[in-house]
């Protein structure tokens, strides 16, 4: 354990290094604001435009500090030539994938943290209203989906050989997870066979992402969602979690290591 939080304290050092998150931080910050402080119709109540532009922006940019940060993991390590003497010491490839897994998926968890915060200040000084359980459960689900996301991405980055190919790819997969996973039942419906069991097969096998989304309930002040139904969200995340390490592991224990 020792050996994997060292990895995944460098995975932090890392990130913080780099201006991924700055300067993605910073344009959400100011487009938020300049959004805030327009006055549509001099009507004073857009809190519920702020919240949902602020959290679509927090979605977007937590989906591309997570990607791009583990997509180079492993090509970056092999590009240098630290993956040599890093196996020498020594430390197994499993050790590597769960210590760079749990590097980037902490890094995605203080990010968040970061732009929660940020969200609760600005919504809270427009409308006087402050539900930190509210906010702390919906960061907690995205933080979860951002366990699976890692993994995801880390798999692809022992599948393809280039980081921006991996970034590229996961993040086209991701995007259609979300955006179309929960309507695939519906348009096998409208295919004839044999797609209509290809699509149901994708449907059923794909994680389904946007079920960690809880967006529009910070929207509208719907309230928590039950405490049962977030564990078994966290049972389902942790399970495709561990299903895309193990693929990972085994993808990288036979990988070539040679540039």
């Amino acid at each position: 354990m020792n050996t994997i939080w060292a990895l995944a304290g460098v995975v932090i050092k890392e990130l913080y290094r780099r201006k991924d998150f700055y300067v993605l931080f910073v344009l959400t910050a100011l487009i938020t604001l300049a959004a805030g402080s327009v006055q549509f119709f001099h009507d004073d109540h857009i809190v519920r435009y702020i919240k949902d532009l602020c959290l679509l922006l927090i979605w977007v940019s937590a989906l591309l500090i997570t990607i791009a940060t583990a997509a180079r993991q492993i090509p970056a390590e092999r590009e240098s030539r630290t993956i040599f003497p890093l196996l020498a010491k020594p430390v197994t490839r499993a050790q590597v994938i769960l210590g760079k897994f749990a590097g980037c998926w902490l890094a995605s968890g203080l990010t968040l943290v970061v732009f929660y915060f940020f969200f609760a200040v600005v919504t809270g000084s427009r409308e006087q209203s402050w539900p930190v359980l509210s906010y702390l459960q919906a960061m907690t689900l995205q933080w979860v989906m951002l366990g699976v996301v890692t993994a995801m991405t880390l798999l692809g980055s022992v599948v393809f050989t280039a980081a921006s190919s991996t970034v590229t790819i996961l993040f086209i997969i991701v995007a259609g997870i979300l955006f179309l996973g929960r309507h695939l039942n519906t348009i096998a419906l409208h295919h004839a066979e044999p797609l209509r069991t290809l699509i149901y097969t994708v449907y059923f096998l794909i994680p389904h992402l946007e079920l960690f989304d809880v967006r529009e309930r910070l929207v509208n002040d719907w309230g928590l969602v039950s405490w049962p139904v977030c564990g078994l969200a966290v049972l389902y995340a942790a399970a495709y979690t561990a299903l895309f390490l193990l693929l990972t592991w085994l993808g990288f224990r036979r990988k070539s290591l040679n540039v």
